[in-house]
């Protein structure tokens, strides 16, 4: 399993008070998935450039699809470009890939973390190994879960402190988010006003 994967699953199993957003978790999961590359050493980088490494044999299909997708000229992508173009509709991406693998069930149930409430995850070897990371309080993906509004324990561990890398993809993320969110109260103030001018306030 992939730190994608295991963050896909803690967000729709953790059922958090407000649904996960699915932008939100698209750009979280981009950014899980350039740690795992960095941990697979198949990038590096060079400030915020994402350097391809060399191409290792990877098993899990979407991580593998995601290292093929790295721009391999320079002066290479941002890690902030990568989370905007990967992340792209990626947690519909991934859903997808679990509920082929049999992962996930369509019992027609509702209160489903996501808005759209039609898959449940069955009980598997990936839901136990990433509710294990969960209440282990593994930093990345603790850290990744909780900004998509997932809400866990704060560990007060910085994740990947010993890791520029992965603390510059984290940082990244974070930022991404911020400024999704400010894209969504600017599109929402504008529609309030739109409104506004067709009810002659």
């Amino acid at each position: 399993m992939t730190t994608a994967r295991d963050l896909l699953i803690v967000a729709m199993d953790m059922a958090p008070s407000r649904p996960v957003e699915r932008g939100d978790l698209s750009l979280a999961l981009a950014g899980a998935e350039l740690i795992d590359l960095l941990e697979a050493q198949a990038i590096t980088l060079d400030g915020e450039r994402i350097v391809p490494a060399y191409r290792p044999t990877i098993a899990d299909r979407l991580l593998d699809e995601a290292a093929s997708s790295l721009v391999r000229e320079t002066p290479y992508e941002s890690v902030g470009d990568w989370l905007w173009r990967r992340g792209r509709d990626l947690s519909a991406t991934y859903v997808a890939a679990l509920e082929a693998e049999g992962q996930l069930a369509r019992p027609g149930r509702r209160g489903m973390p996501f808005r759209s409430g039609r898959t449940v995850l069955v009980d598997s070897p990936a839901r136990r190994q990433a509710a294990d990371r969960w209440t282990a309080e593994e930093p990345v993906l603790t850290s990744l879960a909780t900004a998509v509004g997932v809400r866990g324990k704060e560990t007060g561990d910085t994740p990947g402190a010993d890791d520029d890398a992965v603390t510059t993809v984290l940082a990244t993320v974070h930022e991404a988010l911020m400024e999704l969110e400010a894209v969504r109260q600017r599109r929402a103030i504008e529609d309030a006003a739109f409104d506004n001018i067709w009810r002659g306030e």
